[in-house]
């Protein structure tokens, strides 16, 4: 699209890097989450609610954040009323719509689960808010990134900064991979899945997390 043409609302998209995983593989994606009825999970980035949708059925309590207003307040209009009672498969679970920024969303106080399909310009910042406190309550996270990212964060053993840091109290593991095409609007690049499972034991304990990611900065030579 020519730069003359693009609307504020497409400049925003790229801004927000919003690409929308299509339904079939939304349904997918959260099906091999196995997410179960009672679940509490926080979804990133819920967009236009493809993966929104599917999670209301699994039964789980779904707290979906979102940083752009105008799909905040479209899937709230979605998730209310009869229509989204009926796609409520099991009936128990609730879904929430928080209008925020990830970056500043306060993370539930009780065990919860992450799902989300990342902005890829923003990866980064969002694994440094899910993992760099292992003391907090997350016990897993299914992230869809750049398949580049996911395979740098899924290397055995860690071969970047970031993910050594993390490696004691968190194993990440390489999915499928997600090409293009299923995305809306379609990204230049393919996407992976990760899922992150808290270690049980820890391979070091959480209240060591400042002392060794210190260590690992100050002998670490290469880079992040």
């Amino acid at each position: 699209m020519a730069a003359g043409n693009r609307t504020r609302r497409d400049d925003l998209r790229r801004r927000l890097g919003q690409n929308f995983l299509l339904p079939r593989s939304a349904e997918q994606f959260v099906r091999d989450a196995g997410i179960s009825p009672g679940d509490l999970v926080v979804e990133i980035g819920a967009g236009s609610g493809s993966v929104t949708r599917v999670l209301a059925e699994t039964g789980a309590d779904v707290i979906a954040v979102e940083v752009d207003a105008a799909w905040a307040a479209h899937l709230r209009h979605q998730m209310a009323g009869p229509a989204a009672e009926s796609r409520g498969g099991s009936g128990e679970g609730r879904v929430t719509i928080v209008h925020s920024d990830f970056l500043s969303f306060r993370l539930p106080s009780r065990p919860f689960r992450v799902v989300g399909s990342l902005p890829f310009s923003g990866t980064t910042a969002i694994l440094h808010r899910l993992f760099d406190d292992p003391s907090a309550c997350l016990e897993r996270a299914d992230l869809v990134v750049q398949y580049e990212v996911a395979r740098k964060r899924t290397a055995r053993p860690p071969t970047s900064l970031n993910s050594t840091v993390w490696a004691p109290w968190w194993d990440m593991r390489l999915g499928k991979r997600l090409p293009a095409e299923v995305f809306r609007p379609v990204p230049s690049v393919d996407a992976g899945v990760i899922t992150v499972t808290r270690r049980n034991p820890p391979l070091l304990p959480t209240s060591m997390a400042r002392e060794f990611e210190a260590f690992v900065r100050d002998n670490w030579p290469f880079g992040q």
